[in-house]
């Protein structure tokens, strides 16, 4: 079962566990299940009588978006895990990975950050009650495994991105939120467009298929509630990157940046070597090749009318 399954990293996971064989998949829909609801929660369960289970599904949004729902964000995430956890236990499922997310980290966390460092520190402000609605999942997957004996694994991957991504301007990311914005400025022939902070921070992405094939490698052959990131280890400005995609879909007016604008976290770059010594994950997709399928997914589609 992959709740999240019809989502962006959940539609990846579920190409990686076909290529793998695997036919019987369960995908809820939030319309059929409120994973917020137990007894919602329950009748999942029971309808899906699950071996495996990935727990991807999550409110979830850019820095807007936290900035509009951290209530909203805090108590969704929170009371997800919660009750997938506590219903997979009681359903006997045989084991549980659930992804957390590097929003969880220290605001100040040294670089690169490593697993250790989780809990050295309060998250960055702006996603601080998604980051630790979401961390509370290491605590159960610990708790549990301690208790009960669950098999439960929790990894934290770095920013995602890639096809099929959220291009929504009130809740994207970063990368669909300056690709639509330099798309949609270069078709109406605007000379700028105006972008949030300053453009210091840096961030590190990871191509959401190679995110999926982490997971899927550590539900196969990882069995410890240690967290583990999930990342490629490199970073980028985000200066660069407007620049860098501006460049690719065409754009050739200025970037102006408004610093009365949040940041977010000053630095984002993963310490990515647990994930390679305990179960051989290693990110698989060049940045530039990724960004470059990124853009032309969004581009095809936009013009479609699709986005």
């Amino acid at each position: 079962m992959v709740t999240g399954g019809a989502g962006f990293l959940g539609s990846f996971v579920i190409e990686e566990l076909k290529r793998r064989g695997a036919k019987d998949i369960f995908i809820p829909l939030v319309e059929d299940y409120d994973l917020v609801d137990r007894q919602s929660v329950r009748k999942l369960m029971a309808d899906a009588k699950p071996d495996l289970v990935f727990h991807l599904a999550a409110q979830v949004g850019g820095i807007g978006a936290n900035r509009e729902n951290p209530g909203l964000y805090a108590f969704a995430n929170a009371m997800m895990g919660l009750h997938v956890f506590e219903e997979c236990r009681l359903a006997k499922v045989g084991k549980l990975v659930a992804v957390g997310t590097i929003c969880a980290y220290p605001k100040f966390a040294p670089i690169p950050f490593r697993e250790e460092d989780l809990w050295n520190g309060y998250p960055e402000e702006t996603n601080a009650p998604y980051g630790i609605a979401k961390k509370m999942m290491l605590v159960l997957s610990q708790g549990y495994r301690e208790q009960y004996g669950m098999n439960s694994v929790v990894l934290f991957p770095v920013n995602l991105y890639g096809p099929r991504d959220n291009f929504n301007p009130k809740s994207s990311h970063v990368i669909p939120a300056l690709i639509r914005k330099c798309v949609e400025a270069r078709e109406a022939g605007r000379d700028e467009i105006v972008l949030w902070g300053d453009g210091s921070p840096t961030r590190e992405f990871l191509y959401a298929a190679d995110a999926a094939l982490g997971l899927v490698m550590a539900a196969a052959s990882y069995d410890s509630s240690d967290p583990v990131n999930l990342g490629t280890g490199t970073e980028i400005s985000i200066l660069d990157l407007a620049t860098l995609i501006a460049e690719k879909t065409g754009f050739s007016g200025k970037l102006r940046w408004d610093p009365s604008q949040p940041n977010g976290q000053p630095r984002r770059r993963l310490d990515v070597s647990r994930a390679r010594e305990r179960f051989g994950f290693e990110a698989k997709t060049s940045f530039a090749d990724g960004l470059r399928a990124t853009v032309e997914y969004f581009e095809e589609n936009h013009r479609k009318g699709v986005l």
